[in-house]
């Protein structure tokens, strides 16, 4: 009930009338039947955007952090999250990865739509980096077909670390349903999960056009970090 009075009466409304984004693809979502969206990830927006011009309910996979922020906002952050349906995914370890599997086959085994980032994190950059194949252990194993979807422009309107957004020019590309039947009872080999993977990125990066990286996001963030930090080393004075 609460997804409900979000999307058609409070946010939804708030959203269209602040980004007034443009739908492309829409009839590419089934109207009925589980089907996994997979999409790039620029913004914390995304997570309301999607959802918002969907005639569909969404579930996503949203990463634990959000449900156990500290403080009032910390609280209201996964009070949202919790009410709107979305399922908190542990990203620490191989275990937790397969426990966020169970938990978007338990969605799709409903007959509904799950929306996935294969990033696993936001883009720090707006570049598009290498997807994990957690999308497409799920997508064989449920034999469900994949919508590539990118968001454009929310990394300008609402890159990260910014609380407000600021009115920017929205799109949201949807495009053709990706099947992957040809693949059934592959889901256990490395090379068939990588291959759809990054038949799946592909399928993002011609909808977004954004410039591709062949290394996962949350690498390349650490890497820029510890560079920050060297060079802030070596700026330190000697005593």
């Amino acid at each position: 009930m609460f997804y409900y009075l979000l999307k058609y009466v409070i946010l939804g409304p708030l959203l269209r009338l602040v980004f007034r984004p443009r739908i492309e693809g829409l009839d590419h979502i089934p109207e009925s039947g589980a089907a996994i969206i997979a999409g790039n990830h620029l913004s914390f927006a995304d997570h309301f955007l999607m959802p918002a011009v969907l005639k569909r309910r969404i579930t996503f996979l949203a990463k634990a952090e959000y449900f156990t922020g500290p403080g009032i906002r910390g609280r209201l952050t996964a009070t949202f999250f919790r009410s709107a349906g979305q399922i908190p995914v542990d990203r620490s370890g191989k275990e937790a990865g397969q426990a966020a599997i169970r938990e978007g086959l338990g969605v799709l085994s409903k007959d509904e739509l799950l929306g996935i980032y294969p990033e696993g994190t936001r883009s720090h950059d707006g570049r598009l980096y290498k997807g994990k194949v957690g999308v497409a252990v799920m997508a064989l194993r449920a034999q469900v077909p994949v919508i590539p979807c990118a968001m454009i422009g929310t990394f300008e309107a609402q890159p990260p670390g910014k609380v407000i957004p600021k009115v920017h020019p929205v799109t949201i590309r949807f495009g053709e349903p990706l099947d992957f039947s040809r693949y059934e009872g592959m889901e256990n080999e490395k090379a068939i999960l990588r291959a759809v993977t990054d038949e799946i990125m592909y399928a993002i990066l011609m909808l977004s056009e954004q410039e591709y990286v062949d290394q996962y996001a949350a690498v390349a963030k650490a890497e820029e970090a510890a560079t920050a930090k060297e060079r802030k080393f070596r700026r330190l004075p000697l005593s």
